[in-house]
């Protein structure tokens, strides 16, 4: 071979190392996120198998782009956006008003807000939804999240950019940003400034922004540096609050779903910020401090089953025992294989569910608004766990309005959010 065929082949040798790098998959170049409740390592799996062209895979991520695209043209939201401030003053200041607390009188100049409020338990006052931040918080927490899988999953830079865009605005930027408190959160008119149960408002739902972030971290456009410390600062004083201050600490001695919410919260936030011992902690505690006192020995959950909407109530404390669970993994612990002393479960609890849930048998308890699909998301959960009724139901289970999406997402969610 002459020096100049040498030469030509050692080139094109080397053009085709180097062409064949730019078309490796990009599911092989895609990052293990360091996610807090969903498995990482499941995510990149599962996006390595939908770019091999896995037909379901590719459905799923129709359903859910489509969710990603009606956010693009929304936002971004901001505290500061209210008609008036929270009660100390603050336009920073995170403001929601208790959703079960209405009017007992007719409004008057003496009396603008028709106090004193009284109780109305599962019925939403419709004045919750204005005039606060419960609404936005909640499109801030559901785009972030959305737009955030749907960037990983398609490599979209609108959708990283928009859930960018959205997460700055809310927590970031200094002009609009919220402070990491929530004493203002659930407040009543003329009676409390704010409540510990307000929580809830971000316990329900924060640790997907937590994931959220964790995707974007991968290497999401338009996602820098500098929001990666913003938030991890701002994660880092929210879990400081979380843990120290009065409500807090009331809202942790709970003995319902809010207890349950505030530990998956607590856990989640501290495994974000690096905390793996109080993570470690918070979700063994749940065995002896949650689930054997609040779920029964035949899996009912009765303080659940007391309130109107008790279908809702017990689907949602299960969101937050199977959420918890996920976390348990990342740091050793199997809560689903914990059994309290009169055989207290996660799966006996999920079990409970089943019959209302597949449509087999009608929920024998009070519920003003049954939704079936309310139960899909935690019996999913249960059947990926291991549980072998579970995994039957999975075939009857209704899927939530938009379609399911535990293949792309598995963590459970509150499908039938009654947040607004």
């Amino acid at each position: 071979m002459s020096a100049h065929s040498r030469l030509c082949v050692a080139l094109l040798t080397a053009l085709a190392a180097f062409t064949t790098g730019f078309a490796a998959p990009a599911a092989a170049r895609t990052a293990v996120p360091h996610t807090t409740v969903l498995d990482g390592a499941r995510l990149q799996q599962t996006k390595v198998r939908l770019d091999r062209g896995d037909p379901q895979l590719r459905r799923a991520v129709g359903a859910l782009t489509a969710r990603a695209d009606k956010w693009l043209g929304q936002g971004p939201w901001t505290v500061v956006d209210k008609p008036r401030p929270a009660p100390g003053g603050d336009v920073h200041d995170y403001l929601s008003q208790a959703p079960y607390w209405w009017p007992s009188r007719t409004p008057t100049a003496d009396n603008p807000w028709g106090c004193p409020y009284v109780q109305r338990d599962g019925e939403r006052n419709p004045e919750v939804d204005s005039g606060t931040d419960r609404q936005d918080v909640e499109k801030t927490f559901d785009s972030a999240y959305d737009l955030s899988l749907a960037w990983y999953y398609t490599g979209d830079s609108r959708y990283a950019r928009k859930a960018g865009q959205v997460l700055r605005t809310w927590f970031l930027d200094p002009a609009t940003r919220m402070n990491p408190n929530l004493d203002h959160a659930q407040f009543i008119p003329c009676k409390y400034d704010g409540r510990a149960i307000g929580i809830i408002d971000f316990s329900q739902s924060y640790t997907s922004v937590v994931d959220a972030l964790a995707l974007l971290d991968t290497g999401a456009p338009g996602w820098s540096g500098k929001d990666r410390t913003g938030m991890a600062r701002w994660n880092t004083d929210f879990l400081g609050w979380l843990k120290d201050s009065d409500f807090g600490k009331q809202e942790g001695a709970a003995a319902n779903n809010h207890g349950t919410f505030y530990d998956l919260l607590l856990a989640g936030l501290a495994y974000a910020t690096g905390d793996r011992a109080l993570a470690r902690r918070t979700v063994l505690d749940a065995r002896s401090k949650r689930i054997a006192p609040q779920i029964a020995a035949d899996g009912s959950q009765p303080q659940e089953l007391t309130r109107t909407r008790s279908w809702h109530y017990s689907t949602f404390d299960l969101v937050a025992y199977t959420r918890l669970a996920a976390i348990g993994r990342h740091v050793g612990v199997d809560l689903w294989a914990y059994r309290g002393p009169d055989g207290q479960s996660l799966f006996r609890a999920v079990d409970y569910l089943l019959p209302a849930a597949t449509g087999a048998a009608a929920w024998p308890h009070p519920e003003l608004e049954f939704l079936r699909y309310a139960a899909t998301d935690v019996v999913h959960a249960a059947a990926d766990a291991g549980e072998t009724r579970a995994r039957r139901a999975v075939p009857a289970l209704e899927a939530p309005p938009g379609g399911d999406l535990w293949a792309l997402r598995p963590a459970a969610e509150q499908l039938d959010s009654i947040a607004g």
